[in-house]
């Protein structure tokens, strides 16, 4: 696959987040996608990464993602965001706080088919945590 189809599914992924449309990730993600970093206790394939969102976007319904890099090559997109939003409803175990946050992350994502078939990733956790008033 060319590096384009990828950077298109790899956008198509943040539209999807953006519209709130999580059930649909399965346009990006292959089913069985080996997620190598997931959230703790999340269940396998892509229905762990749904249920992440779902979770995340309920903690944080006024979420933004910003991609400030992306590149690719033939088969792998990276991504560098800015996440940001405010904290209303329960986020691994904190409840509600209304305090705001903003962390960066970072995404890897191999592609099959223009499929996400493998994902690495890494947001500062402790950051959220902190800002959350948790740390």
């Amino acid at each position: 696959m060319s590096s384009d189809i990828n950077l298109k599914a790899q956008e198509k992924l943040g539209s999807i987040i953006a519209a709130r449309e999580v059930d649909r990730l399965d346009e990006v993600f292959a089913q069985d996608v080996v997620d190598h970093d997931p959230a703790p206790d999340a269940a396998p394939g892509v229905r762990g990464i749904i249920d992440f969102w779902v979770d995340f976007l309920n903690a944080f319904p006024d979420l933004e993602l910003n991609p400030e890099v992306m590149m690719a090559d033939e088969d792998k997109v990276t991504v560098v965001l800015t996440l940001a939003g405010t904290h209303q409803g329960p986020f691994q175990g904190i409840e509600p706080t209304g305090r705001s946050i903003r962390i960066r992350g970072i995404q890897v994502a191999r592609f099959e088919n223009g499929l996400i078939v493998e994902r690495w990733g890494c947001s500062d956790e402790a950051g959220i945590l902190k800002q959350l008033g948790a740390a």
